[in-house]
């Protein structure tokens, strides 16, 4: 008898490897819905999602953000909390190119390179927050702690206020 056997995402692997406990949600979503409707459709606190944001700086590099799904990327402040003169959004035709995921399934966790990465720091007061599990249709709980040491990310202050 075949059991259905749960897909785990790259991100997931790399929570289990590093011992790092999770709770997993799905939902079902055809296309790129963004975080405030995956919080709706999943009956989640809009405050303790989070959504991830990749930016390229002057000299090039590119950066991954962390924060709420209704706060708004601060470039200013991202761009000083990395060492960069400026920020710039990527364009959604280079997120797969630059991460390995697509709009709406991105997450700071199991990109294709490392890439410097801030979570905000709101996210410190939360007991626990929620990120995309790596592909539309996963969401996963963590610890902000855990996402940053997986991430290899820095807590900072990068939201407009």
């Amino acid at each position: 008898m075949a059991k259905n056997k749960e897909i785990k995402t790259n991100a997931m692997r790399i929570l289990e490897r590093e011992k790092i406990p999770f709770e997993h949600y799905t939902y079902e979503c055809g296309e790129f819905v963004d975080g405030i409707q995956v919080a709706d459709m999943l009956g989640l606190p809009h405050e303790k999602v989070y959504k991830t944001l990749v930016t390229v700086g002057n000299s090039k590099n590119y950066f991954v953000f962390v924060l709420p799904i209704e706060a708004e990327l601060d470039l200013k402040k991202a761009a000083k909390s990395v060492g960069e003169k400026s920020l710039a959004m990527i364009h959604v035709k280079e997120i797969n190119a630059v991460t390995g995921y697509i709009r709406g399934g991105c997450t700071a966790v199991g990109m294709k390179k490392q890439y410097v990465t801030r979570i905000d720091a709101s996210a410190k007061a939360l007991e626990t927050m929620i990120v995309s599990g790596g592909r539309i249709g996963s969401q996963i709980e963590l610890k902000p702690e855990d996402l940053c040491r997986a991430a290899r990310a820095e807590f900072a202050e990068i939201i407009m206020m």
